[in-house]
């Protein structure tokens, strides 16, 4: 096992050949190819078009996915790994690949009928970007509450309403979105539909402008009278909310994978920095009072890798990780925060700016505790499986 002390990897976890042979390839690919856009697709708040076809080619968009229709036969600790690995390097744009493969071909290749996994998933494992859309503008925690309805109409659906803060929504081609179909059910009326953008009344709307993860587009959709097939129907009508329960439980592995990896990327960065920086005739690195941060931070994001992956484990081992993954994504996205906060300070003045990583960490980290249940809702997750 590798015992590279720059944060780059954990000593500590055990992993299989193959497991650390795929880790040590997409840490390669984040250096080589992502590392020299970053700067620029900070600036333009958009993924580079080039970088979303290397993604692709290098099979990062279809971890979990059979070999048949052509994905790596993968497992989600191998997700991990890869989003953990690029959000070393740009957040950003290991998001594109996490929603990719947690909240788009996970619900297809669990829920979809054999017409929806043999359409889609070989379009999303080779070419087309996938994105989730369940939030609403008056309906973010409370997700069941929203007001996208679906009608059917023969053999088709019509769907009508707006989606807000859709992940991957400018670049994607292929959506899984939920509507309600029978209002009167309450949430039992929640229905899942793969949609794609060329569908009649689909359009996507306004790009946010965010603090953080700026090269990731995030859009509002506009559903006016989108005609969808009715074998475009995900899992079952009425079950949709149990689709995006558990789609969510993935998901919250993936975003506490970047997390971590957020907050390594930082940590390393400001680790290599004391090491030269000099101050009072010495270097930063050899006063106990950094030593002892760098100590501490380091500990708790040894702790945050390791809950996320041991509810990976779990989950591939098809085990429950409802607490597990709350459990994984709420600490890892605190540690993110105090350990790229702790990094900006040990760059001092030079921290504040854009000429170093470590502001951009800061401003990536926070969005841990807001997207895919806020902190509040996966404490809420865990008191409810406590008591249960």
């Amino acid at each position: 096992m590798s015992t590279d002390t720059s944060l780059s990897h954990s000593p500590l976890t055990i992993l299989s050949d193959d497991e650390e042979m795929f880790r040590d390839a997409v840490a390669g690919f984040a250096n080589d190819e992502v590392r020299p856009l970053v700067q620029q697709m900070e600036r333009d708040a958009k993924i580079d078009p080039s970088l979303i076809k290397k993604f692709f080619e290098m099979g990062l968009m279809g971890i979990e996915v059979a070999d048949e229709y052509g994905g790596a036969g993968g497992s989600l600790f191998m997700v991990a790994l890869g989003v953990e690995e690029i959000s070393k390097v740009d957040p950003a744009a290991a998001i594109l690949m996490d929603v990719q493969n947690t909240l788009v071909n996970f619900p297809i290749r669990t829920y979809g009928s054999d017409y929806i996994k043999s359409t889609y998933l070989p379009q999303l494992t080779g070419e087309k970007v996938g994105a989730y859309a369940l939030s609403e503008a008056s309906s973010g925690s409370d997700a069941f509450g929203m007001q996208t309805r679906a009608e059917q109409r023969g053999d088709r659906w019509i769907l009508n309403g707006r989606k807000m803060w859709i992940t991957n929504g400018a670049e994607a081609q292929i959506y899984v979105v939920f509507a309600n179909a029978n209002p009167s059910a309450g949430y039992k009326g929640i229905t899942a539909f793969v949609v794609e953008r060329g569908f009649k009344g689909f359009s996507v709307g306004k790009k946010e402008d965010k603090l953080g993860i700026r090269a990731s587009s995030t859009t509002e959709l506009i559903l006016d009278d989108v005609e969808v097939p009715a074998e475009n129907v995900l899992g079952p009508v009425g079950q949709g909310y149990k689709v995006a329960i558990e789609t969510l439980n993935e998901g919250r592995i993936g975003i506490g994978a970047q997390m971590i990896g957020v907050a390594a990327g930082a940590l390393r960065a400001a680790t290599d920095y004391v090491k030269e920086r000099t101050q009072f005739g010495k270097k930063l690195g050899d006063f106990q009072g950094i030593q002892f941060q760098l100590a501490q931070a380091r500990t708790e994001l040894e702790a945050a890798r390791l809950m996320v992956y041991n509810a990976a484990r779990l989950k591939d081992a098809g085990r429950d990780i409802a607490m597990e993954g709350a459990m994984a994504k709420l600490f890892s996205s605190q540690v993110a925060e105090r350990v790229t906060s702790i990094s900006l300070e040990l760059f001092g003045g030079y921290g504040y700016t854009k000429d170093y990583p470590a502001e951009k960490f800061y401003r990536d980290a926070k969005i841990g505790a807001i997207y895919e249940g806020t902190s509040n809702m996966q404490l809420q997750t865990i008191a409810k499986g406590m008591l249960k």
